[in-house]
């Protein structure tokens, strides 16, 4: 029985998702180098990265389960990850426009000497959108600190025309699948 869990992330959305689940847990920054080899393979990098995170949480809690997530967002083969600024943002704002694209989320779980990892896929298509729009969600200021420069559980819901897959992925953390994970481990 797994008595201590850490979510090993800043984001208050993934620290909501795990509290409606009902899991008592603790959050810890992990404050790791998210930077990647340019070229590196977008869904091996999200699991790295949320490795990494795990990892140096798990360094501080060494009892704990813990959980570490990174979400990134691809399209043409390019990840998109936080805008540096608002023109930034704009850019991948623009880029996204009337597309589809691909969210992903990497998940490690380290727990007592074992390691689950996934990465779970979801696409989404936007809208296409006018400048008008893009220029009034950067000014809600909700972009710029998101991948893809958008969240689609605020005002960003707006901009989606349509997702094939898990909606809670595109939040930044699939937990249908880290539950069953979880579930593994607990056994």
């Amino acid at each position: 029985m797994i008595y201590s869990y850490v979510l090993a992330s800043a984001s208050s959305r993934r620290r909501d998702i795990l509290t409606n689940l009902g899991i008592n847990f603790e959050q810890i920054v992990s404050d790791v180098d998210e930077t990647v080899p340019p070229g590196s393979d977008p869904a091996q990098s999200a699991v790295e990265l949320a490795e990494r995170k795990a990892r140096a949480v798990l360094e501080k809690r060494p009892d704990s389960c813990v959980i570490g997530a990174d979400t990134i967002v691809v399209v043409d083969g390019e990840v998109l990850g936080k805008p540096k600024d608002e023109g930034d943002a704009y850019r991948m704002l623009k880029l996204l426009s009337g597309r589809t694209h691909t969210v992903m989320t990497g998940v490690c779980v380290l727990y007592n000497h074992q390691k689950r990892s996934f990465v779970q896929k979801t696409d989404v298509k936007f809208y296409d959108l006018t400048e008008e729009q893009i220029d009034r969600y950067i000014l809600s200021g909700e972009p710029l600190d998101k991948a893809g420069a958008y969240g689609i559980q605020g005002l960003g819901c707006v901009l989606v025309e349509s997702i094939n897959g898990d909606y809670f992925n595109v939040v930044g953390l699939p937990v249908a699948r880290l539950h069953r994970e979880l579930e593994q481990l607990d056994k």
